[in-house]
């Protein structure tokens, strides 16, 4: 398969109207949302190129955890549109079957919730505002890391 391929058929998969999109559950964009970024992070933590493996993954928890999620809503929420509010607060108030062991389920909630915009945005090919988002969203684990 080459990359002209790959690319249409990647873009038969998001081949969703707005409307499909918005009559989604927020679990299910949260499902996609969580993948998206996990694949955002682990490729960003390949510019540690001397970085083993399990330490990658280590420091893939560290994005990835319900808390870290949820800080990044709350450092993000004044600049999202009312729109991406939405999502989020669909997200976070949605019901799920299971919550971690390890998560206090505020944080849960709203990790949800931002999985559930990344998803969203990554559904309706946002791509820009998708990587200004996943980018920010990097920048402030990479500085509470750091404090």
């Amino acid at each position: 398969m080459n990359d002209d391929e790959l690319s249409v058929g990647i873009g038969e998969i998001l081949d969703y109207s707005i409307k499909e999109i918005d009559m989604l559950s927020p679990l299910i964009l949260a499902y996609i949302g969580d993948s998206v970024y996990d694949v955002y992070v682990r490729t960003s933590l390949l510019q540690e190129k001397a970085t083993p493996v399990h330490q990658m993954h280590k420091r893939t928890i560290c994005y990835v955890k319900a808390e870290a999620q949820a800080k990044i809503v709350h450092a993000i929420w004044e600049s999202l549109s009312d729109k991406e509010k939405g999502i989020i607060k669909r997200g976070r108030n949605a019901k799920t079957a299971t919550v971690p062991k390890n998560a206090d389920i505020t944080d849960y909630r709203y990790a949800t919730g931002f999985e559930a915009l990344i998803g969203y945005l990554y559904l309706k090919k946002e791509f820009k505002r998708l990587k200004g988002l996943l980018t920010e969203a990097f920048g402030i684990i990479n500085s509470e890391s750091k404090k």
